[in-house]
């Protein structure tokens, strides 16, 4: 089978429709309709049922979307093995968004470095949704993201959770209201948590989707907004930055993603280093304000709701 007929597959449940699947790939319509067809040609079955709405899934779409990732992951996993560089044994390719990369995945790297030498690295950034696509892919053998969203054929691991906490320059600030607060993105699920906690919130002055250019940003010229606590703890000890009182914490937990029963010992060594930097950064007891200091906020992440913590 021509691996693209099950990327072009892929792309189709992804998006819901021919159209949005051609425009993610950067292909005519007429040619995922000739995909879809030479797919359907090849397995003597129809696999998508076209309506107003977009597509759905026949019964044996149904059972072709079993197998149709471990096809393309397969194919990816067999061209990074054919390319193995001199002296190594096999490749593995990691992915992580941008504010991940530091200290996460650069402690990662030194540990691979150090426990498994033989093993060859490839290692990129990049946002959420483009990462879990290159590991639906088989580009990727595993990412580190924020808040995935469910992927056919993809395992989810919760790694390690941050706490983002309230900072200002201006020890008088009392929230997120001032003309100085900067939004910073971390997410949907900091979204829902920011928009429960303050609702009377409006549009921020400044919005910005990376945090330590967010960070850097209110160090130098001022201001306040949410960050990672143990980025912001050297500035806070210094006296750069101050805890905004009383103002509530978000969790913002990190996950690994991995293809679904991809049992393979460079996985797996891969996964043991990421746990182990995962547990290493995890706060010691003690060193955080107390609840009262400093209430917390949740999300159950089954039903996609911000629950306050008690």
């Amino acid at each position: 089978m021509d691996i693209e007929l099950a990327r072009t597959f892929l792309a189709i449940v992804e998006a819901g429709s021919f159209v949005r699947a051609a425009e993610r790939l950067n292909l005519t319509q007429t040619t995922v309709s000739a995909r879809v067809r030479s797919l359907e040609d090849q397995l003597r079955r129809p696999v998508f049922i076209r309506n107003k709405a977009g597509v759905a899934l026949t019964a044996a779409g149904e059972q072709f979307l079993r197998f149709a990732p471990t096809l393309v992951q397969v194919w990816e996993r067999a061209r990074h093995q054919v390319a193995v560089p001199a002296g190594r044994r096999a490749v593995l390719a990691m992915g992580g968004e941008l504010t991940l990369w530091n200290p996460l995945l650069l402690n990662w790297m030194v540990w691979m470095r150090r426990n498994d030498p033989d093993l060859a690295l490839q290692t990129q950034v990049g946002l959420s949704d483009g990462l879990l696509r290159q590991v639906a892919d088989g580009v990727l053998d595993l990412a580190v993201v924020y808040s995935p969203r469910q992927w056919p054929g993809l395992q989810v691991e919760m790694l390690m959770e941050e706490t983002l906490v309230l900072v200002t320059t201006d020890p008088s600030t009392e929230g997120v209201l001032g003309p100085d607060y900067v939004y910073v993105d971390w997410g949907a699920d900091f979204a829902a948590h920011h928009g429960l906690n303050f609702p009377q919130f409006s549009n921020p002055g400044l919005s910005i989707g990376l945090g330590p250019l967010g960070l850097d940003y209110i160090v130098q010229v001022g201001g306040t907004g949410y960050f990672r606590k143990r980025v912001a703890q050297p500035y806070l000890a210094s006296g750069r930055l101050h805890l905004v009182p009383h103002a509530p914490e978000f969790q913002l937990p990190a996950y690994a993603v991995y293809p679904e029963n991809a049992g393979n010992d460079d996985l797996e060594a891969a996964l043991a280093g990421l746990r182990a930097v995962a547990q290493a950064e995890e706060p010691q007891p003690g060193t955080g304000p107390t609840p009262a200091e400093a209430p917390t906020a949740s999300l159950d992440h089954n039903a996609g709701v911000p629950v306050p913590a008690e």
